[in-house]
């Protein structure tokens, strides 16, 4: 039989070499893990350059916008503006036109143009009162034909 001295000293040595490869290994890691974090500290310096220049856009937009917002909103006021003008000069010439008529002893033109649409429409509704009794004797002239 092997004596105990014998495997004794085979421990220390497959110990050692054991150590060597693990520290090597955990520097490894070491090196690994601070490139990692310089890595994750310049996507960190990254994100928030993003975040400033984006944030300066926004405000950017949003002024602009806030600037046409207004520059149409006085735009729109001048167009009201105008549009009432035109209003107010169209009724002015409309008026003077049927003085200038009644002056010359000629009857208001929309007078007749409503008497003209008033009589236009009484002679429709005559018509289509007409048009049953014509079928009614339409009716009584077939029934008397069959008879």
């Amino acid at each position: 039989m092997s004596s105990p001295d014998s495997t004794a000293p085979s421990l220390p040595l497959s110990t050692k070499e054991n150590i060597t490869p693990i520290s090597s290994k955990i520097e490894e890691l070491n090196e690994s893990r601070s490139e990692l974090l310089g890595r994750i500290q310049s996507l960190k310096q990254d994100l928030q350059g993003w975040r400033s220049k984006l944030d300066t856009q926004v405000k950017v937009y949003r002024d602009e916008l806030t600037d046409l917002k207004k520059t149409l909103n006085v735009e729109v006021e001048q167009l009201r503006a105008e549009f009432q003008d035109l209003r107010t000069t169209l009724q002015q010439q409309q008026e003077d036109v049927t003085t200038s008529l009644r002056n010359l002893g000629l009857q208001d033109v929309s007078g007749d143009v409503k008497q003209a649409q008033s009589q236009e429409t009484k002679t429709e509704e005559i018509a289509k009162e007409e048009q049953p009794v014509l079928h009614l004797h339409e009716d009584e002239n077939t029934k008397i034909a069959e008879n």
